[in-house]
């Protein structure tokens, strides 16, 4: 037993340690956010999830078990319990196993490297032994700091920079004290490989890799579908993101999906597409320059009108399997974020972008529900839970019981 207190100490947006009883909390309530869930047991489709334990790869898990009833396998790469509590995407992934069992869903999750094929093997094994060697559904939804290339061995380094000139952007951040601070910050641009090597990380190579690697075992159902989630957001944030490195980055996952489409509607009669998701305060989003302040500034203008994760990924799930036509636009991309990019919106946020300081940001953005969301990333802010009281925190690795 290792049980103790966990109080929620940060260096900025990162927050030393999880809280397993508030992972679990906040676990509990996206389930139970998905409306009309599947019926219990049955033999629903099968999905692998690669990124299933935070952000939208989560949510993805979570509405396609409750909402679908999808069986399959989840992989994500998270730290286990040790000197610190594990990583809070450890602890929700013990949550969603629970609730899995509970609801007679048979889903297994797999700890260790998307990018390796170590892992896609281990995948293909289960696919096989376990779910009647065939897949229905792959959500790809993988941000990850580096990837190591299976058959060169070389490593690549994604970096959050703009291309072609240095990005000076006001940026959120909150004192030692917790009080808001609106600063200017400047990010130099890419430099040499930059690019490219954030193209290997974050684009579609290793997504690609992923449907070859299970083709080439016969292991892609007839109409498989598979979807890479994926970001544009506003022009405010555009120089960093859509037309830095990591937009790059998401240019060429688009390229694979066009790609992956033909070839698989004529191996197997199925898709692939790239769902552009709305904005969401992420472990991968607070890390971008300006995107803090942003979030902050369209909660404030829309209020509880945003659609959280797991609102997107229901109506995403829903595209996928029939329930709902599936709208793409020209581009060939699931749109969910259209309400955030309504011209209307964008003119509102803008505004507010214009005139916030350190001053005025309290007034303009909704800052009490930007921290809340921020803990709540690492188990903290859950209601009902009891943060005075010790909590077990070595929670095992959840093994299939089904």
């Amino acid at each position: 037993m290792s049980e103790r207190v966990i109080a929620p100490k940060s260096r900025g947006f990162l927050f030393l340690d999880s809280h397993p009883g508030g992972c679990r909390q906040l676990v509990d309530e996206m389930w139970h956010a998905v409306p009309a869930p599947a019926p219990a047991g049955g033999e629903g489709p099968v999905a692998l999830v690669i990124g299933s334990s935070a952000g939208y790869g989560l949510a993805a898990t979570i509405a396609g078990l409750a909402r679908v009833g999808i069986r399959g396998i989840g992989v994500c790469f998270e730290k286990a319990p040790a000197r610190r509590t594990g990583t809070a995407g450890w602890y929700r992934t013990a949550a969603t196993a629970r609730l899995a069992r509970q609801h007679g869903r048979d889903m297994v999750f797999l700890n260790g490297d998307a990018f390796s094929d170590t892992v896609k093997e281990e995948v293909a094994d289960l696919l096989l032994e376990r779910f009647g060697g065939r897949l229905d559904y792959l959500i790809y939804s993988v941000a990850a700091p580096r990837r190591t290339d299976p058959d060169t061995g070389n490593v690549y380094s994604s970096v959050l920079k703009p291309i072609g000139s240095p990005y000076t952007t006001k940026t959120l951040v909150f004192d030692e004290h917790g009080a808001p601070e609106v600063k200017e910050v400047t990010t130099a641009p890419a430099e040499g490989d930059d690019t490219e090597q954030t193209v290997a990380v974050m684009g579609g190579t290793d997504w690609e890799r992923w449907i070859t690697f299970l083709a080439d075992r016969s292991l892609l159902a007839d109409g498989f579908t598979t979807a890479a989630l994926s970001y544009i957001g506003s022009l405010l944030t555009a120089a960093i993101y859509r037309q830095g490195t990591i937009g790059a980055a998401k240019s060429h996952l688009e390229t694979t999906a066009r790609a992956l489409d033909e070839r698989l509607g004529k191996t197997v009669g199925g898709r692939a597409v790239t769902s552009v998701n709305a904005a969401a305060v992420t472990q991968s989003s607070t890390a971008i320059p300006g995107i803090a302040l942003y979030v902050g500034l369209l909660r404030g203008v829309l209020g509880g009108a945003m659609v959280p994760p797991i609102g997107q990924l229901v109506e995403l799930w829903d595209q996928l399997t029939g329930a709902r036509p599936l709208d793409l636009d020209d581009e060939g991309r699931v749109r969910l974020d259209t309400w955030e990019l309504d011209p209307a919106v964008q003119n509102a946020v803008a505004e507010r972008w214009s005139t916030a300081t350190s001053d005025t940001i309290t007034d303009l953005a909704d800052l009490a529900w930007f921290s809340d969301e921020v803990r709540r990333l690492y188990g903290f802010s859950a209601p009902g839970v009891d943060y005075a009281a010790a909590v077990e925190t070595d929670v095992p690795w959840p093994t299939p019981t089904i």
